[in-house]
């Protein structure tokens, strides 16, 4: 069965005063528009946008009761955005983590190899195989040590980056409100 990608996803938020306490931690004194997200609340969101693809459109579906609510509307709305803001931020810094990392042990792999075939020759002047062997060794080892980055920089980058698009996406949402049901 084929799965259907969405194209467009709604996340739908009640704001009222009792609502409004379930969507930040309770232990936060902080003013509504800088308290942390429950969470719970975070947990709701972010299971909405897991199944978001890079072109799919989030938007923030709003339900006040009363005009009255509508002022708690402006500090949650704030207060999701600078939260998805601080963690697009951090899965940036993952992500540079991991590039850094993975050219990290890549360079050094290649310079060993570099090394081994410069150093080795030299060291060993022995014109039997044992020269042969070393190398060998040392090129598999250093093959085997640059696999793994290799495999990480040409194939599992695009995770990262599906990350940082889809939480872009949750501070850049457009707010929408809508009509309490009756």
């Amino acid at each position: 069965m084929k799965k259907v990608l969405p194209e467009k996803i709604d996340i739908f938020l009640v704001v009222n005063p009792g609502a409004i306490e379930e969507h930040f931690n309770k232990n936060d004194p902080s003013p509504f528009y800088k308290r942390q997200l429950s969470h719970e609340f975070e947990e709701y969101i972010n299971r909405i946008k897991a199944p978001a693809r890079r072109m799919t459109i989030i938007e923030y579906k709003v339900t006040c009761k009363t005009e009255s609510d509508k002022q708690y509307t402006e500090p949650l709305i704030y207060a999701i955005k600078q939260h998805f803001a601080h963690v697009m931020l951090a899965k940036q810094g993952e992500f540079e983590r991991f590039k850094r990392r993975n050219y990290i042990v890549l360079f050094i792999g290649l310079a060993i190899i570099l090394l081994s075939h410069i150093l080795i020759p030299m060291i060993l002047k022995d014109e039997g195989g044992i020269e042969s062997a070393i190398l060998t060794g040392i090129d598999i080892f250093s093959w085997v040590m640059m696999w793994q980055p290799i495999d990480n920089l040409l194939f599992h980058w695009n995770s990262h980056l599906k990350d940082i698009s889809n939480i872009k996406k949750l501070t850049e949402a457009p707010v929408i409100y809508t009509e309490e049901p009756q």
